[in-house]
């Protein structure tokens, strides 16, 4: 079995929705569900990591572990380079990032993208995608696309539709396409290395940080997510569909 750790950074100043780490999900905070999904995925160690004591102090009753970072981090990894930095961690420790704002994402696939990543030595990090098959989808820029090579490296990522079949098929290029699924798996000691270098041109066009790891030469290594995650909270809505997903996952159980 993978050794891994998980860690969750947790903002409390989100821009669409302040504070939802804490915001009520079906009687718990967010952040209670999110700490929960991470426990029951096997990991040696969860960590939240967070520049807000309100947060940390959510989780502690959970008999959770809090790391207070620094609140100038622009992006989660670099708070999670920070968490890897105070902790010592070995270079080959392996890293699952789970946002704070994941409370749906099954447990099983925090498990597997480690697992990418331990059985891929070439690798420094792994992330998880799904077929896409619906056009809409395919050309929608929220939608983010990957495409891998026969090894399952990362060739690219982009908001536009690829590949691009210039002969109109789209049943092909649906075929070809995978949607990516936003969950890392990384070794410590590349944390270490690509923290604090400055965002690359192509992450700055796509706004899409994994460009920079592409743009500076890192094997990404992507596998086919085995079961579908639940939407991700940036909105009021999202937190009303998640509270109705879990009160009929409860029902029927």
């Amino acid at each position: 079995m993978t050794s891994f750790t998980v860690i969750i950074p947790a903002r409390y100043g989100a821009t669409r929705l302040p504070g939802k780490p804490l915001l009520p999900l079906a009687g718990r905070p967010v952040i209670a569900h999110v700490w929960q999904r991470a426990i029951d995925s096997g990991a040696d160690r969860v960590i939240v990591a967070t520049d807000d004591s309100r947060i940390a102090d959510a989780v502690k009753p959970l008999g959770g572990e809090v790391c207070l970072t620094r609140s100038d981090h622009p992006s989660g990894t670099d708070r999670l380079a920070e968490v890897v930095a105070r902790e010592g961690m070995d270079a080959d420790t392996i890293v699952v990032n789970l946002q704070g704002d994941e409370p749906l994402m099954p447990s099983a696939l925090l498990a597997q993208v480690a697992n990418a990543l331990a059985t891929e030595p070439r690798a420094a990090m792994a992330t998880l995608c799904a077929p896409i098959t619906d056009t809409d989808d395919l050309h929608d820029p929220h939608t983010v696309k990957v495409l891998s090579d026969h090894l399952g490296r990362a060739l690219y990522f982009s908001r536009a539709p690829i590949p691009w079949d210039r002969e109109g098929n789209t049943g092909l290029q649906l075929a070809a396409a995978r949607r990516h699924l936003g969950i890392y798996a990384y070794r410590s000691g590349f944390l270490a290395r690509h923290a604090g270098i400055p965002a690359s041109p192509l992450e700055q066009l796509e706004q899409l940080e994994q460009l920079r790891a592409l743009e500076a030469g890192e094997w990404i290594q992507v596998v086919d997510a085995i079961t579908t995650p639940g939407p991700g909270i940036d909105t009021a809505a999202d937190l009303l569909a998640a509270e109705r997903q879990l009160n009929h996952s409860s029902s029927e159980g």
